[in-house]
């Protein structure tokens, strides 16, 4: 058994500039003042719509993020709409094969010290459900049947794409100090990621 932190990976996003720009050009079509375009207004217009509350112009721009975090907190990400998800799939994906190592990977619980009581009896139970998995497909079960005996900690990768409105409200939730822990654990590192992309849209 393998167990990894997790993470995330930008796959997609236009550059800074040709964000703005294209906010730009389509937010004042609203206010009929594509007049008023200059090569330094977008970064301003964009900040003065935020402020307004008209975010439904920050639609026309999406980012794309594959995320790699447990089942549980993958679960959590997909309640988001409007958005677009395609994941790792535990059906087809049979992790006795080589290509996976011949073994299932898992998320590491940060929260738990390695050295403690707690974090060795979650250890124990994902190599026991990793046992099962296997005795299942030995046995005869396919992996969309022996993936019944797999933990939650097991590792999944979610290619998320969400336009900006809907990611900003992805972090009002989900960078919350109610969230769970690992949903945390990401989508605070990815916000502050973007925040430095586009301090204009994720601003603090």
């Amino acid at each position: 058994m393998k167990i990894i932190n997790a993470g995330y990976e930008i796959l997609d996003m236009p550059e800074r500039k040709d964000i703005l720009e294209l906010i730009e050009k389509i937010g004042r079509v609203c206010y009929k003042s594509e007049d008023r375009i200059t090569p330094e207004s977008a970064g301003q217009f964009v900040s003065m719509i935020i402020k307004s509350g008209h975010e439904s112009v920050l639609e026309h721009a999406t980012v794309s993020v594959k995320f790699i975090c447990d089942r549980g907190v993958s679960h959590e990400i997909v309640r988001h709409r409007i958005a677009s998800y395609s994941q790792e799939s535990t059906r087809y994906c049979n992790y006795s094969k080589d290509k996976f190592g011949g073994e299932i990977t898992v998320i590491r619980p940060f929260f738990w010290d390695e050295e403690s009581e707690l974090y060795r009896i979650w250890k124990n139970s994902a190599e026991e459900a990793e046992r099962s998995y296997f005795d299942l497909l030995k046995s005869g079960a396919t992996p969309e049947q022996a993936r019944s005996v797999l933990p939650n900690s097991l590792k999944t990768e979610l290619c998320t794409t969400m336009n900006l409105r809907q990611w900003r409200h992805f972090f009002k939730l989900r960078t919350s100090e109610k969230s769970h822990p690992q949903m945390r654990e990401i989508a605070v590192a990815l916000q502050e990621e973007l925040r430095e992309i586009l301090p204009e849209i994720f601003v603090r």
